[in-house]
């Protein structure tokens, strides 16, 4: 199927295996990534449909300025009704997918319906060509990586690849979507992996999307003067300022220190708010292995000036997994009081090859020690029981549907959860603001929906504080930023309107992040979701941590705020992303 129009969009059946391409709507040409994504969701997914049924939408979203010269402006939404928490959801990665999709002139790609044959597996290819849908049952149960290596002696070497592993094909409530980052090796270590995504795009009947622009050019601005000149003196500025240090240096898990001295760096499942084991997980451990085993600080996708991933080897010199991350570090090491950062970068590869998000089998990992069926800093143990997962034991899927579903096997009682969703490492008890984020998200507890790192806030300024770091979140997440590039809505702005050769002011940026939370608040209500919806769970409320004894005490009526535009204020537009 070829189409030679320069923006489009790719609708896919797989009840009948066929395939649309179409013009991409003018009413969106604003929208790119998260807002693209909850725009189609909120028109065209019925809010109360099964999450793994045929009626459930899955959406790949690349941002909107990906595939342009713009730096590190790559990232790829994954959109779908979730099988995690019920309600709507968007999960991106980095990688160079967005990028390739992007350049292709493909905005967006919509998958509907399902294969006859459930244990059917498919492949679809994008290219310059066209799109094609085939068969791949020879891929079935693969793991990410492996599948990746069989991939590679078949696609070309500017083919990128989005990908499921056995977690996805299970349908598992805490699968994840893989995305292979620029590297020549092409590894699958950027996913998308918050709300079970992963589930819906193997109940589609897709193992994985094989993604080639060859050596097509970068999408050209409308103004590219302009749109190059505010480029090179984004990245000119950041380079010398924020980019310098500490992530090009140490990547994010140079946060474990400081989470850990302000009580959010969990320790046991929570019942502690810092680990007397941070040395060992102490992202400065993992540069200093470097001189001796070859890893290495690198940049995920094509056109990043951040470059925080760091390239972790074992004790041979040989590749183990990119990136190590701080969220990682915290949920599979901290949170399970294992003590060692070299077996987290072992459960860390182990996750992204069976194809599971790491926060949420992390939490469940703690959950399940917690309760006294594995003992606590158990590394062997944990890495056995994640391969269980893989397996489709009992325990393993349990696991792998995440915090609530090895909570109720269990019958286990301390479950940090938003909305079905666990926690990120950032606590809510000494975090208020970032607490009315995970309360108020339609995403459930996600600290990418607004994360606010001001312990001690005022209650009278968190409500405003989380709105605007959502709304600043949300334009991130439509434009494809990382967010470690830190740019603000008065600077992207100025990208947007070089862009589209027309003014794009900051004020409509913000108004498209806040309708972007509002259309997924609609959805959310349309699924069913109601104000118990928005309340932390009880061990949030009487399990204190901490010298202060931090606990979970604001009152509904503070969380509530943040459903009342607060009047637009220069601090939202100056604001960059915690």
């Amino acid at each position: 199927m070829n189409s030679s129009s320069a923006d489009r969009m790719i609708r896919i059946d797989m009840n009948d295996q066929s395939v649309k391409i179409e013009l991409f709507p003018e009413a969106w040409k604003l929208l790119g990534g998260r807002a693209l994504s909850a725009r189609i969701l909120l028109e065209e997914c019925d809010p109360n449909c099964d999450p793994l049924g045929p009626d459930n939408v899955f959406v790949l979203a690349p941002g909107f300025l990906a595939g342009t010269s713009a730096p590190t402006s790559g990232r790829i939404s994954v959109g779908a009704k979730s099988p995690l928490t019920g309600g709507i959801k968007e999960a991106n990665a980095g990688g160079n997918p967005g990028q390739d999709l992007m350049k292709l002139g493909f905005r967006v790609v919509i998958v509907r319906g399902e294969p006859a044959d459930s244990e059917s597996r498919y492949a679809v290819d994008i290219d310059a060509e066209g799109v094609r849908i085939h068969p791949a049952d020879e891929h079935r149960g693969k793991w990410n990586y492996a599948l990746i290596d069989d991939l590679k002696e078949s696609y070309s070497a500017s083919a990128s690849f989005v990908s499921i592993g056995p977690a996805g094909e299970q349908r598992l409530s805490g699968a994840s979507v893989a995305c292979t980052d620029r590297e020549q090796e092409r590894h699958p270590a950027r996913h998308a992996g918050r709300g079970g995504l992963g589930a819906v795009m193997g109940s589609k009947g897709i193992k994985f999307f094989s993604i080639d622009a060859g050596k097509l050019p970068t999408r050209k601005p409308a103004d590219a003067k302009a749109f190059s000149a505010t480029s090179k003196q984004y990245t000119k500025e950041f380079i010398a300022g924020p980019g310098k240090e500490p992530f090009p240096k140490w990547g994010t898990s140079v946060i474990v220190s400081e989470a850990n001295s302000i009580d959010t760096f969990p320790y046991k499942n929570r019942t502690e708010g810092s680990s007397p084991d941070v040395e060992t997980l102490d992202g400065m451990r993992i540069v200093e292995s470097f001189e001796k085993r070859g890893g290495r600080m690198h940049a995920c996708m094509t056109g990043c000036v951040v470059k925080c991933s760091n390239m972790v080897n074992d004790s041979k010199g040989n590749y183990k997994t990119s990136a190590l991350e701080f969220e990682t570090l915290t949920l599979l090491g901290s949170n399970c009081a294992i003590a060692n950062w070299e077996d987290v970068a072992d459960l860390d590869r182990l996750c992204d090859d069976i194809g599971v998000d790491t926060i949420e089998t992390g939490a469940a990992i703690g959950i399940y020690m917690d309760s006294g069926d594995l003992e606590w800093g158990n590394a062997e143990g944990a890495k056995r029981v994640l391969r269980e997962i893989a397996e489709g034991t009992e325990l393993g899927r349990a696991l792998g549907n995440g915090a609530v579903a090895i909570g109720h096997k269990q019958k286990h009682h301390r479950v940090g959860v938003v909305k079905g969703q666990a926690f990120p490492a950032w606590d809510p008890r000494p975090l208020k603001a970032a607490g009315i984020t995970y309360c108020t998200s339609a995403m459930g507890a996600d600290h990418t929906a607004g994360l606010v790192v001001e312990p001690g806030q005022p209650i009278e300024e968190i409500a405003q504080a989380s709105q605007e770091a959502q709304i600043l979140n949300a334009v991130l997440d439509a434009v494809g930023f990382c967010q470690f590039l830190m740019p603000n809505i008065e600077e992207m702005s100025q990208f947007y309107s070089h862009f589209l050769g027309e003014a794009v002011t900051r004020e409509v940026l913000a108004d498209l992040g806040w309708k972007c939370m509002q259309d997924e608040w609609k959805f959310n209500a349309l699924a069913g979701f109601g104000p118990e919806d928005d309340e932390m769970p009880d061990c949030m409320k009487h399990d204190p941590i901490g010298d202060a004894k931090f606990v979970w005490d604001i009152p509904q009526e503070v969380v509530n705020r943040v459903y009342e535009r607060f009047e637009l204020r220069d601090e939202l537009f100056q604001q960059r992303p915690a």
